[in-house]
């Protein structure tokens, strides 16, 4: 497989998380104290960078950015499982690479710690439903409409950013990447790990019920 694609996995994560970091510390600036504000201002930059990377990078590795996405997809035979380490690599690389990109823009420091605490059953649930809806957004748009996949993920998270307590991460390499940042978008490095077991657990429930779903539907449809 050409280097070409673990760029691509490596670009796409590190301008994704440029854009979720980024776009929080600018949205917390300008909205002097309005969560609510910053929070939406994030949603849509995030949204907005996942719709333009998903069509970009999709044609030369699938667009993952995700370790819980490559993971299902190795497990359904869609990436050879040779090629996932290298995939999560290239993903935790550019998550970190992003971050640092955005605390440079922003003249912050680069290396940071995240105080912002993220813990308990409520967010724990949060993760695994966010990721759970995540992987069913994907595997629902490759079955009926693989052209508007971009768009669908899109919606998706800015829809899932409003109805988790967690503000749906729903990623491993986005999880452990902002907690690198001590800005709106941070998580506590002592959090992660729960937050990771989480998005584990949703991707293999969202994965399995998909894999089902859709699998029945083709099932029928060519009966």
């Amino acid at each position: 497989m050409s280097v070409r694609v673990y760029l691509a996995e490596f670009v796409g994560t590190a301008v994704l998380l440029a854009v979720v970091v980024g776009s929080g510390i600018m949205g917390q600036t300008l909205a002097a104290g309005n969560d609510a504000i910053a929070l939406l201002a994030n949603a849509l930059a995030t949204g907005a960078g996942l719709l333009v990377l998903i069509t970009l990078f999709a044609p030369l590795s699938g667009a993952h950015f995700n370790p819980a996405v490559s993971l299902v997809m190795a497990a359904r035979g869609e990436l050879p499982w040779p090629r996932v380490l290298p995939y999560l690599a290239a993903q935790v690389a550019g998550g970190v690479a992003g971050v640092l990109l955005a605390h440079a823009m922003f003249d912050l420091p680069l290396l940071q710690a995240s105080t912002h605490v993220r813990s308990g059953w409520p967010q724990w649930l949060a993760e695994v439903t966010a990721t759970a809806g995540l992987l069913l957004t994907i595997l629902g748009g490759v079955r009926h409409a693989r052209d508007k996949v971009a768009t669908l993920v899109a919606l998706y998270i800015v829809a899932a950013y409003w109805f988790t307590a967690s503000t749906s991460f729903a990623n491993p390499a986005v999880t452990l990447a902002r907690s690198l940042s001590d800005t709106f978008a941070g998580i506590a490095p002592v959090d992660v790990g729960g937050f990771v077991l989480a998005q584990l657990a949703g991707a293999a429930i969202g994965g399995a019920l998909g894999g089902w779903l859709f699998g029945a539907d083709k099932d029928a449809a060519s009966a």
